[in-house]
């Protein structure tokens, strides 16, 4: 099944091009964030701070942005204790209002108990066996724009900023950019956003710069697990499907794709470019279940107004000169 753009949409075309895409595989990223890096040094992004802080952690990004064009999400699976729970459903009660300070006991995934204090000290040390160890108390996801087939951002763009490739991909051009924001709300993924010091949009590009020459994107080329793997479309779906199926017999009944092999009424966004394997629901690593733009859901597409709004112009002046006469 076929999820390609139509040809008119595409801003640029090559003889021989075909729709290129993403497969990230969640089941082997260690969250080692060397995508991260390469992205930023490739497309020569500025750093996100990096600081070690009490009651910080390794991600130091937290989430995409105008800067930050790939992202690796920490997604730990504690549960909340029975206790928490029951604290959680009285604050509900209440209206949301939290009636002391959360409780600090956990439950874990394997039965047992965590417990974090409230104020915690540094470690002097780290157990790096029981960190090994504790591995599976964590997911990680490396996340990027997802190049929608039905991309909203591309929609919402007034300038022409947005562009389909020849490769299938939605490249921002920020010389063309304005400004005007437009295409931040119409991203269901949250991807798209604006530069703090002069406005412009910024996203990923697929490296866009390294397709041309023939390679291959920097993060998927810094992933040392191949958790991130790039070539044609079709292909990585269809590879994408074994790797289900191969967890699915490994006992990892959870495993599942998302954003591709869907049927045409549940696709996200006609289908996504960038698409990944997730071993957990997708609200747990900051993903929508749902993902339609508002621009495609709630208005007429820009395209279709404008020349509906060309024809009553027309129309009004035609109108207009009859009477006259």
């Amino acid at each position: 099944m076929s999820t390609a753009s139509p040809p008119t949409e595409l801003a640029i075309h090559r003889s021989g091009a075909e729709r290129m895409g993403f497969f990230t595989d969640t089941s082997v990223c260690i969250g080692c964030k060397a995508c991260e890096v390469a992205c930023k040094q490739w497309n020569d992004l500025p750093a996100d701070g990096s600081q070690f802080v009490r009651g910080g952690s390794y991600d130091h990004t937290g989430e995409l942005s105008a800067s930050t064009w790939g992202h690796v999400r920490f997604v730990e699976l504690l549960e909340p204790a029975p206790a928490l729970r029951e604290e959680a459903e009285r604050a509900l009660e209440n209206g949301g209002a939290h009636p002391g300070p959360p409780l600090a006991i956990q439950a874990r995934p394997d039965g047992g108990q965590v417990s974090h204090p409230a104020a915690p000290s540094l470690p002097a040390g780290v157990d790096v066996a029981a960190a090994v160890a504790r591995m599976d108390e964590w997911v990680f996801m490396s996340d990027v724009c997802k190049h929608c087939t039905n991309a909203g951002c591309l929609d919402a763009c007034p300038t022409g900023a947005l562009v389909r490739t020849e490769y299938g991909t939605v490249v921002l051009q920020p010389d063309v950019c304005n400004g005007c924001g437009y295409c931040v709300p119409a991203c269901p993924f949250g991807v798209v956003d604006r530069d703090p010091e002069d406005g412009r949009a910024g996203k990923c590009t697929l490296c866009y710069d390294r397709l041309e020459d023939g390679l291959e994107p920097a993060c998927a080329k810094a992933c040392p697990t191949d958790s991130i793997q790039f070539g044609p479309y079709e292909e990585l779906v269809e590879l994408a499907g074994r790797r289900v199926a191969e967890l699915h017999g490994r006992g990892i009944d959870g495993a599942y794709l998302y954003g591709a092999g869907d049927d045409p009424d549940q696709e996200l966004a006609g289908g996504l470019g960038a698409f990944f394997l997730l071993t957990e629901p997708p609200e747990r690593y900051g993903l929508p279940a749902q993902a339609e733009s508002p621009v495609q859901e709630n208005v007429v597409p820009a395209t279709l107004a404008a020349v509906g709004a060309g024809f009553l112009a027309a129309a009004g002046v035609a109108a207009a000169f009859l009477r006259h006469r």
